[in-house]
């Protein structure tokens, strides 16, 4: 197999996987892709996965990866609360929610964290564009404030979620409550409303 031909075919598509492959090239070598990963033709974003290097000098493909690898999820936790910047570190990981089993891959373009949400919890993101026309999941910031609460049981006292040093102004002018409200009727656990109730009153929302 050609690699200037294997790349004409799949560099558009940015990530791509095995099955990809397979259905492009029914009889065709894997073993290439262990080779040309070795190379660093390849970029290897876990089993299966692989990316082309060229991208990783681009905008927002690092995002756009946490999507694609792990079906369904969306972008929210710490890395959405960073990114609207509601807490004030800069976050290592590339944290997710998704409907599947927890996990956790690392490549070269970072470090993926999936956190396990029930299926009907999956809601509360929106597709964030991208330069070329492509798009990612993320959370709402309501959302990812209550995925917070919700998947970290331990912020259930002042000094954990003072521990969080949310930003006040955001919390006060940035955050829809209604909506912030809305989501926490539909998941439905009294723990998360006791969770809310403690930070709405910390932060005298």
């Amino acid at each position: 197999m050609n690699f200037i031909e294997f790349r004409q075919q799949f560099f558009d598509l940015a990530c791509f996987n095995i099955h990809q492959v397979y259905a492009w090239k029914p009889d065709f070598d894997r073993n290439s892709l262990t080779r040309w990963t070795k190379k660093a033709y390849l970029i290897r974003l876990r089993q299966g996965y692989f990316a082309f290097p060229e991208y990783k000098s681009r905008a927002d493909y690092a995002l756009y990866f946490a999507n694609r690898i792990y079906r369904p999820s969306y972008i929210s936790l710490h890395s959405a609360l960073s990114f609207y910047g509601m807490i004030p570190e800069s976050v290592v990981q590339i944290t997710s929610v998704t409907s599947l089993k927890t996990a956790m891959f690392i490549n070269d373009f970072g470090q993926y964290s999936y956190k396990s949400l029930k299926h009907a919890f999956m809601f509360g993101y929106e597709q964030k564009p991208m330069n070329d026309g492509r798009t990612f999941l993320f959370a709402t910031p309501e959302k990812a404030l209550v995925d917070l609460l919700y998947l970290y049981p331990f912020y259930n006292s002042r000094k954990e979620i003072e521990e969080l040093r949310l930003d006040e102004g955001y919390l006060h002018e940035g955050l829809n409550m209604d909506v912030l409200q809305g989501y926490c009727t539909r998941l439905k656990t009294k723990a998360l409303d006791d969770r809310l109730k403690l930070l709405l009153n910390i932060y005298g929302l």
